[in-house]
């Protein structure tokens, strides 16, 4: 397992767990960032921060740090 922040571009992974305090889980959560569900990384802003998500047909921006919560599997 690795977390979202290390995973390349454009590689599908399946999100196992999302960590961090409770209120921050659950904006993750309702954003559609639950277990189970596939994300690619689809694109990475030029000084690396913030990373662009695909999930569920729909595109989010998370920072890096949050992305460093999310543990994936491939």
């Amino acid at each position: 397992m690795s977390s979202l922040a290390d995973v390349g571009r454009h590689v599908p992974v399946t999100i196992a767990s999302v960590d961090g305090e409770r209120s921050f889980r659950r904006r993750l959560m309702e954003m559609g960032l639950v277990p189970g569900t596939r994300v690619t990384v689809t694109n990475v802003a030029p000084l690396g921060d913030p990373l662009e998500i695909e999930v569920r047909r729909g595109r989010l921006s998370i920072r890096r740090h949050e992305a460093a919560h999310i543990l994936v599997t491939r």
